[in-house]
């Protein structure tokens, strides 16, 4: 298959640069496999597309606040985007404006934190090592929030520390959001319970190969960068009970399905600590996953790969030339798919 093929046109007033007021009033485009029809909803809705006996899978990881501002020595600005922990106080970074930070210049940033930027890695990120081992702590105090390439903000939002994070969110460690859970709020969630949904929940680190293009011509060229995740034993057994009594696996985002579709082996759903570096595209066979909900993606993206894999190209790309026609917004702060 051809990257060019999950190519469209979408108006740039249609990136949501906002979410939505209120987190369960997204609207909501919902996609029937089974007709090939598809309808719009909002969100606070789904649950009523589910089924006793179901079980949702949630990402409970939290997004670090990964964006830190410093200054050299000489005085001037050094932005560092922490992207990977690689050991205490020992970071992989984004440095801005790299060609103009040498290695071992130190950087000088809030609360008596101080860094000193490294050599050069692959992909043009640094090594950073930091004066003290507890950085993701500090970092609740000094850092900002680390939002996506195409949100623009003249100044910081008040807002985006809590909107840019889901309700569940636990354990830190990403540094973008698994958008698919943003529109959850405690009231949906108590919705699910009510009608016999059971939830789980794993945790995938989002990173920020997550924005990268696919540019290789062949779609299958395309690899995607290891991220970390762990599936606790509890909610393998939980989803392992989940397919026994015939009900359905619901993912919730292409990060959950990633894990889902790495530790589902041999008619099981096996718990495990690790990298996942799983690239999803057609043509797949999904195993671990039977429904999907999941944001509106950047086109020629490995995420809307995924999604295509899952529903069908065609499909896939009707509804969103639907969707571009009814105004529904797109990306991390836009609308939702739910896929049965």
């Amino acid at each position: 298959m051809r990257t060019a093929e999950l190519d469209y046109e979408l108006p740039h007033e249609l990136i949501a640069q906002h979410p939505c007021p209120e987190r369960d009033g997204a609207r909501m485009l919902v996609l029937d496999r089974a007709t090939r029809t598809y309808h719009e909803d909002v969100f606070r809705n789904m649950p009523h597309y589910l089924r006793a006996g179901d079980c949702a899978v949630l990402n409970n990881t939290r997004v670090i606040r990964a964006r830190l501002l410093g200054r050299k020595p000489s005085g001037g600005v050094v932005e560092l985007f922490l992207l990977h922990e690689d050991g205490p106080g020992d970071w992989r970074a984004l440095v801005r404006p790299s060609s103009r930070v040498r290695p071992g210049t130190p950087v000088r940033l809030a609360s008596g934190l101080e860094a000193t930027v490294g050599e050069v890695l692959a992909e043009g990120r640094r090594r950073v090592a930091f004066n003290r081992p507890d950085v993701l702590e500090t970092l609740e105090a000094v850092g900002e929030v680390p939002l996506p390439p195409y949100i623009h903000r003249d100044a910081p939002d008040p807002n985006d520390p809590t909107r840019y994070q889901t309700v569940y969110a636990a354990i830190p460690g990403a540094v973008a959001a698994p958008t698919a859970g943003l529109h959850f709020t405690a009231e949906v969630l108590a919705a699910l319970e009510a009608v016999g949904v059971q939830r789980a929940f794993l945790t995938l680190h989002v990173g920020y190969g997550t924005f990268k293009p696919v540019t290789a011509e062949d779609l299958a060229a395309h690899t995607v960068d290891p991220e970390s995740f762990t599936l606790p034993e509890a909610t393998a057994a939980t989803l392992n009970a989940t397919r026994a009594r015939g009900g359905r696996v619901v993912a919730v985002g292409t990060t959950t399905t990633r894990v889902l579709e790495t530790q589902y082996r041999d008619g099981a759903y096996h718990p495990g600590i690790g990298t996942t570096d799983r690239y999803i595209h057609p043509p797949y066979q999904f195993a671990g996953v039977d429904v999907l909900q999941t944001n509106f993606h950047l086109p020629r993206s490995s995420l809307l790969a995924l999604v295509c894999a899952f529903a069908g190209v065609e499909f896939i790309l009707e509804a969103y030339r639907h969707a571009i026609e009814r105004r529904f917004r797109f990306y991390s702060y836009g609308d939702v798919m739910l896929i049965l």
